[in-house]
């Protein structure tokens, strides 16, 4: 949704892009963490972008550099994941930010002192159940507004190239719907951006070549199913996009206009789910990412500090205006 507000609805045809392309530049960052991982004290594999610049190019410092300038990028999105939770929470139940900050930072504390193996566990419950649900009541939808299909794809191929005014009025240029597609379809799916490659060189498999399909196919889920079940939901609705409904509102009001008062509470139940185990995530990212710029596992002083840090983070984002979380995801 932010995507189309900023870059208009042919911003949608560049995630597609993005998408295709990034099937590709996934499947490579997978392989490369594959090939390079390593295992570390307690015999678990260990691996990442930081890896195979090291010994693949043989260039310490950059692989450094990398790690840190990732742990900087997964701060800044676990800050647009609690903003859009208490964005949704806010919205529709009238739980305030601060309240809605302060669970997540407790809950993100109990489930990570079990470590990885309970987080796994958490979300492997939550995600692909919710991620049916979702597309099947994005299909729902659609289905109940196909007359209105042809013309949203319509709008989505002539805005690409621009065609068409963008968005609240303002003539919008292929570039900008480029730009916009592209940075959100990449937010959505993270490839090549080398955080896949941190989980997926722990994963125990025959051959790299499988672990590599498999995150392919994940690009596949992320943006040419969820993002695009989203797109047509809020496109076909009859509820045009405002810088006002910036974010989850606008999918809210699409839900609304669709399946009624049950419409907020389903598009909160799945945003919530989604955001909170990509904040498990990023903390399992990070962890990875200090063990390998410390060269070995930081003290438990130094830990607690970095997840003070990123509580805080999570915290703060819970309130912050959602324009300048996106403004500083780009940067």
């Amino acid at each position: 949704s932010t995507a189309v507000l900023a870059g208009g609805m042919g911003a949608i045809f560049w995630m597609w892009v993005a998408a295709f392309v990034g099937m590709a530049t996934k499947y490579g960052e997978i392989i490369l963490g594959m090939l390079y991982r390593e295992k570390n004290e307690e015999g678990n594999y260990v691996g990442g972008p930081m890896y195979y610049i090291k010994k693949g190019l043989h260039i310490p410092w950059l692989a450094t550099l990398c790690a840190f300038f990732m742990v900087t990028q997964i701060i800044g999105g676990n800050f647009i994941q609690s903003n859009t939770i208490s964005g949704v929470m806010k919205e529709n139940f009238g739980v305030p930010y601060m309240t809605t900050g302060i669970v997540l930072v407790l809950l993100i504390f109990v489930i990570t002192l079990g470590g990885l193996k309970r987080l796994a566990h958490v979300a492997q419950t939550l995600v692909p159940s919710m991620a049916l649900i979702y597309v099947a009541g994005g299909l729902i939808i659609i289905l109940a507004n196909i007359t209105k299909v042809p013309g949203v794809f319509a709008d989505i191929f002539a805005g690409a190239f621009g065609l068409r005014a963008m968005a609240g009025g303002a003539m919008g240029s292929m570039l900008i719907a480029m730009q916009k597609g592209v940075a959100r379809g990449l937010y959505s799916n993270e490839a090549g951006i080398g955080s896949a490659p941190n989980a997926s060189a722990s994963a125990n498999v025959s051959h790299p070549v499988k672990q590599g399909l498999v995150q392919m196919l994940s690009v596949f889920i992320d943006t040419l199913l969820l993002c695009t079940a989203t797109a047509m939901m809020c496109m076909s609705s009859g509820i045009d996009p405002a810088k006002e409904l910036q974010g989850a509102p606008w999918v809210q009001a699409s839900l609304q206009e669709s399946l009624g008062s049950f419409g907020p509470i389903f598009i909160t139940v799945a945003m919530v789910f989604f955001a909170f185990t990509t904040l498990l995530g990023n903390c399992f990212y990070c962890d990875n990412l200090l063990i390998y710029i410390h060269k070995k596992q930081p003290g438990k002083a130094f830990m607690k500090g970095f997840r003070l840090v990123s509580a805080l983070a999570i915290f703060l984002g819970a309130g912050m205006e959602m324009s300048l979380l996106w403004d500083l995801s780009d940067v």
